[in-house]
């Protein structure tokens, strides 16, 4: 509903989804389908060398079972243009977060290309756990006129993925794509657990953390990790002034970002 009424009453004819073969986007494309039809949904995979061919696979098989529009940009050329043209200024550093943004950044500049000529609203894929902790990429997965899955914590992507296959008796969203261990695959092998904690963890002490205003000591004193609480609760408040640029989404929680909870992005205060 909340989808559907912000594209149809900001005069959009159809939407455009930046498929990665994650779980994020799968979700993302099947509310979009079954809110405004398959028809008015065109998903785009844009893979680079990290990206295994798994994933566009999987990108692909959900755009069919879907029935939405599906192409393929490949980015890795433009992304060595990229790295050519820095050479000068990266030369004698090692591979990193610059590097891995870069990919990010050129898919935001290519589905908005697409947004732009063809006149459909860029939907954004991130989830309330990344935004929370900052896990996404400025003007790169972060570009988009609408966030759907904003206030939706990871753990409860798993968990609608799931009904929505259960509630048609109905794989819409393929196994694969729900079963995978997340991933950005900005480098080899990459995993999400290799910059965060296991999201059943992190979840649990962001709800407690943001949801109900709970103290470090407080959640600490329920079992969690005191260092990883620590670790969360830092990249939580650090990381406003990306929320402050994140695309507007649907509210369904409690406490959501944006309007619900606001803090200084610039602040000295650190809990003791």
């Amino acid at each position: 509903l909340g989808l559907a009424d912000y594209v149809r009453k900001n005069g959009f004819s159809h939407v455009v989804v930046s498929l990665s073969g994650g779980i994020d986007s799968a979700l993302t494309a099947a509310i979009a389908a079954d809110a405004l039809g398959p028809d008015s949904v065109w998903g785009v995979t844009m893979p680079t060398r990290f990206s295994s061919e798994g994933s566009v696979d999987d990108s692909r098989e959900l755009a069919d079972r879907l029935g939405i529009r599906f192409d393929r940009l490949d980015i890795d050329g433009i992304y060595a243009a990229f790295l050519e043209a820095l050479e000068p200024v990266f030369e004698g550093t090692t591979f990193g977060t610059a590097e891995e943004n870069i990919q990010a950044r050129i898919r935001g500049a290519m589905i908005m290309a697409v947004s732009n000529k063809h006149g459909g609203m860029v939907v954004a894929t991130g989830n309330k756990s990344e935004m929370a902790v900052g896990y996404a990429t400025l003007y790169g997965d972060m570009a988009g006129g609408f966030a759907i899955l904003k206030d939706v914590f990871k753990q409860q992507v798993y968990e609608l993925s799931r009904w929505r296959n259960a509630r048609d008796d109905v794989e819409v969203i393929p196994a694969a794509i729900i079963d995978k261990a997340p991933s950005a695959e900005l480098r080899p092998d990459q995993k999400d657990s290799d910059s965060l904690p296991p999201y059943d963890v992190l979840d649990g002490i962001l709800e407690r953390y943001i949801e109900e205003d709970r103290s470090i000591a407080s959640i600490v004193a329920e079992g969690f990790d005191e260092v990883t609480v620590r670790r969360v609760v830092g990249l939580v408040d650090r990381n406003e002034y990306k929320r402050r640029q994140s695309a507007p989404g649907v509210k369904i929680s409690v406490k959501a970002f944006g309007k619900d909870r606001r803090l200084p992005i610039t602040n000295h205060y650190r809990s003791r």
